[in-house]
């Protein structure tokens, strides 16, 4: 069976043919039987377990309520919930595509905790259970533009940055907000070398309180798995994907440019705002194109846009800003 999701502005269905049926790639009778008609039941014994395990895809039994967003990008097809758990960008389980989701299932995410700190009224640490309920989960379909050149249409889960920092009573002087994921060198052992783990990244306080920005908690209407940044990260639609912090252990608040991971390695190629523009090059690479996970190879590459297609939202935000220096 096809999901088909209806555009909750317009109204319109993206065409079935589009979208990979997400029942059936979670179905395990279907991929049994598979199995078994290839000649391959013993494999599908000894391998079912592994490759549907929870820690490599979205939860079956974890099913998010939701309600849909004006806020979602609209009428483009959807990225594949196969490609979008396995074709990831988290180093600290390593640095090719697929590592993630096969080096990711030791990530504890429960219980989780967030700590609260810096320029705030009163410090203070909350649970992953508490964030789930601050505000109602949106189903909010963004555009995701990688520095590398590709980029997804993903149906994430979840809310407004914007409505956990108001929770947070940051103090008038915060100016920036900075995000630490979760480390454990004894979990993460396929993280590379010369790096300051563990990874921080960060925003200006305006752009972490623009609607658009994602506290974002699952995709495809189910938690988030482990690869994907598990139990809670950011999403930043009008950035590059790097500035999208994961496992986010700690947010805090201060009235100085925060140090961040990617700028802290390589400054002359990630540069702390990083919003996409088609019109500034990588220093190693064009980028004025992506090519759409999902699609095949030799598909055209698309245009990249400026912003990622939400300048009407955020350009706003660097009004007299030389986006070629503050890149």
């Amino acid at each position: 069976m096809l999901i088909r999701k209806p555009d909750p502005v317009s109204g319109s269905n993206i065409p079935s043919s589009e979208i990979t049926p997400k029942e059936k790639w979670l179905n395990r009778r279907t991929f049994i039987a598979a199995a078994a008609a290839s000649g391959a039941v013993a494999l599908a014994g000894n391998r079912l377990s592994e490759i549907l395990a929870p820690s490599r895809t979205v939860h079956a039994n974890a099913k998010l309520q939701t309600v849909p967003s004006p806020l979602t990008t609209t009428g483009e097809q959807l990225t594949s919930l196969q490609n979008i758990t396995h074709y990831n960008n988290f180093y600290e389980f390593g640095t090719d595509k697929s590592d993630p989701s096969a080096n990711a299932g030791g990530l504890p995410t429960r219980p989780w905790n967030v700590k609260i700190s810096g320029l705030v009224k009163a410090p203070k640490v909350i649970d992953i259970d508490t964030i789930l309920k601050l505000h109602p989960l949106e189903d909010r379909t963004y555009r995701f533009r990688c520095v590398e050149g590709w980029s997804m249409v993903v149906p994430w889960v979840g809310y407004s940055l914007s409505e956990l920092i108001k929770t947070c009573d940051p103090l008038p002087s915060a100016k920036y907000v900075q995000f630490l994921s979760y480390w454990d060198r004894h979990v993460e052992k396929w993280a590379p070398g010369g790096y300051n783990w563990p990874y921080s990244e960060g925003l200006r306080m305006d752009e972490a309180m623009n609607p658009l920005t994602l506290l974002t908690v699952g995709l495809y209407g189910d938690v988030l798995p482990n690869q994907d940044g598990a139990p809670v990260r950011i999403i930043v639609p009008w950035k590059y994907g790097f500035k999208s912090a994961k496992s986010i252990v700690q947010i805090k608040f201060t009235d100085k440019q925060p140090s961040t991971t990617w700028n802290d390695a390589a400054p002359n190629e990630y540069g702390f705002y990083s919003n996409v523009n088609p019109n500034v090059d990588h220093p190693r690479w064009s980028q004025a194109t992506e090519r759409r996970i999902g699609l095949p190879f030799y598909a055209p590459r698309k245009q990249t846009l400026m912003f990622n297609g939400y300048g009407d939202q955020v350009a706003s935000l660097y009004n007299g800003m030389n986006l070629k220096k503050y890149y």
